[in-house]
């Protein structure tokens, strides 16, 4: 992994994704529609679809998900079963290794931090009711989650506008304390999706990629083009082709450019446990 270049000026914000990143959600995501796939006689989801519906706002993430599944039921069938199954599950989620100390890190050090989510409102009540002791450090102002009026529909990841609002929320609050504004630069998005990555880098922003296991061996031999935010939303081109055939999707981007291969914008790390402070002018390590 190249180097992180020495000119970039210290971080002030950092924006969260959360499911995947923050919160162990995607394995629970995964645990709802194998459960369904199952009882219509069809395979466990495998990786390289999950790769696709990572960091999505729902409605393309499911438009995805059925033009590979196929099932044999009705769409509103399986929105119920679905439904069913996350609200029994999601109150287990739990925080991912070191991401309690990483954002009372961060916040102690007076880092501003904004959440950037396309969960929607009534799945992320579900997912951090009984985790505000970590949520606390995201006010709730500076809390954008996929249901946002503010995003334009199509305009969820891998578009940058989520990331965008995000600085936007702090920046308003800096504004309307005296305080100077945050630079897209002085920015530091933390995903674990590809399209987020790509929503990151499209938004001018140096991002951190802290993906699943099984995601990075999906992505083997392709991690700089991940990084560069060069993989074009990451949809399958079949899945691509089935969507665009009942006249569904668009990948939302349109805006902003993505990175190049090792222009030092991205880094990879497998873990958020012991985050290098220092390499990103957050004090010492």
């Amino acid at each position: 992994m190249a180097a992180l270049k020495p000119h970039f000026p210290p971080v002030r914000a950092c924006l969260f994704d959360m499911d995947g990143l923050l919160l162990d959600t995607e394995d629970i995501y995964t645990l709802c529609n194998n459960v369904i796939l199952r009882e219509c006689n069809r395979p466990d989801l495998p990786w390289n679809i999950k790769a696709q519906l990572q960091g999505r706002p729902g409605p393309e993430a499911g438009e995805i998900f059925h033009a590979w599944a196929q099932l044999p039921i009705p769409r509103a069938e399986y929105i119920r079963k679905n439904t069913e199954l996350q609200r029994k599950h999601f109150p287990s989620a739990q925080p991912l290794p070191g991401v309690p100390e990483l954002l009372k890190t961060l916040t102690d050090k007076g880092v501003q931090l904004a959440l950037a989510t396309s969960s929607h409102t009534a799945n992320f009540k579900l997912k951090t009711s009984h985790l505000q002791k970590l949520f606390k450090h995201f006010p709730e102002e500076q809390r954008v989650l996929g249901d946002d009026p503010r995003i334009p529909p199509g305009r969820g990841k891998p578009a940058p506008d989520i990331y965008l609002l995000a600085l936007e929320t702090i920046n308003d609050r800096l504004r309307k304390q005296g305080k100077k504004e945050i630079k897209k630069e002085e920015c530091l998005v933390f995903e674990d999706s590809v399209p987020g990555v790509e929503a990151g880098r499209r938004a001018g922003m140096r991002v951190v990629w802290c993906p699943h296991l099984q995601l990075l061996k999906e992505y083997k031999g392709r991690e700089k083009e991940v990084l560069a935010g060069l993989t074009n939303g990451g949809v399958d081109p079949q899945v691509k082709e089935v969507m665009e055939e009942a006249a569904v999707g668009g990948e939302g981007k349109g805006r902003g450019w993505p990175g190049r291969r090792d222009d030092g914008w991205a880094e990879l790390l497998k873990s958020l446990e012991g985050f290098p402070y220092g390499r990103y002018g957050i004090g010492g390590d």
